[in-house]
């Protein structure tokens, strides 16, 4: 599919925003705050790990994306037999001129559904890891780049022990944000019903930004001006969650980086030239809640990282 890219001159980031998030929302109805996190990582350059329970369009609203933009989408099913060439790729001999010819695997696209990702085993899991942070691959002793832009959403269903391979907290911190989607209300549940009576939507889904649209969009992204009292306001939060009692590891340096480039994206969908604090504070839980190990007897208790974060943001003292 192909796209005629969009005329930016005039065309606000908040513009073509919408225009994406409304396509999206033909297909997945009742999902808007899902579906702004979810732009925001991915024009923000991060990547998304999706947990939620079965059946809550988590794989439809990642093909909602791919089929909304010009770019190319793979699927992997992850099952405990997979391998990491499975993944990345494999040599094949040729038998004519007794050369290995690379094959590529489904992990050179642009956009990658890892789908149940805790299913693999870690070896498998760990395939990921150098692509997440560093867009490129090790294949034979040769580092190949994979394609620009490159945006993994896994996901993986709460509910599920048996036959699963809990993510590593190394792994975890490579996804700049975690949400779920939630059950939507009767009423939309009912126009879901209505809509698939016939065909699934997202059948007729169709791109509305190519390739060079979304490479204009995250440089925006990037020209969001931060203050330096956000910035130190951003560190203050990461660092709480590093001094939390309830906490026996705290985010990383990463997640002050993620926390201020969602932020970025989440004030350019709102028209906004600069940061303001309430962006900081719509995204500090997804971005930072799936990093903190929580310390056994505060879970035992009952508390979870979700809740030490929003103490934290209702404790720290918020700039002017």
């Amino acid at each position: 599919m192909t796209v005629s890219s969009l005329p930016m001159s005039g065309v606000s980031g908040q513009e073509i925003y919408r225009r994406l998030a409304k396509n999206i929302q033909t297909v997945v109805k009742g999902q808007k705050p899902a579906i702004r996190k979810l732009l925001a990582a991915f024009f923000s350059g991060g990547h998304v790990l999706l947990e939620d329970y079965p059946g809550t369009g988590k794989t439809t609203l990642a093909k909602a994306l791919a089929l909304s933009v010009d770019i190319e989408f793979k699927r992997i099913q992850f099952t405990p037999d997979l391998l990491p060439s499975d993944i990345l790729g494999v040599s094949i001999l040729n038998p004519k001129d007794q050369t290995f010819e690379f094959h590529q695997g489904p992990i050179f696209a642009n956009l990658i559904l890892a789908d149940e990702i805790n299913r693999a085993s870690p070896r498998t899991q760990s395939a990921l890891l150098e692509a997440m942070a560093e867009s490129q691959v090790s294949i034979d002793g040769q580092q190949m780049k994979l394609h620009d832009p490159f945006f993994v959403i896994a996901t993986q269903n709460p509910i599920d022990s048996q036959g699963t391979y809990p993510l590593p907290e190394a792994q975890m911190d490579r996804f700049s944000i975690q949400f779920g989607l939630g059950y939507i209300s009767a009423e939309e549940e009912v126009e879901i019903l209505s809509n698939q009576m016939q065909a699934h939507p997202i059948d007729q889904l169709q791109p509305c930004l190519s390739l060079e649209d979304v490479f204009t969009l995250k440089q925006a992204v990037k020209r969001i001006t931060v203050s330096e009292d956000l910035k130190q306001y951003v560190v203050n939060i990461v660092n709480a969650t590093r001094q939390a009692e309830e906490v026996q590891l705290g985010a990383s340096p990463r997640g002050s980086i993620a926390l201020m480039k969602i932020a970025q994206a989440l004030a350019l969908f709102d028209g906004t030239p600069a940061l303001r604090p309430k962006h900081i504070q719509e995204a500090a839980v997804s971005v930072l809640a799936h990093r903190l190990v929580m310390d056994p007897q505060a879970k035992f208790a009952g508390k979870t990282a979700e809740q030490v974060v929003m103490d934290i943001m209702r404790r720290l003292p918020v700039p002017a």
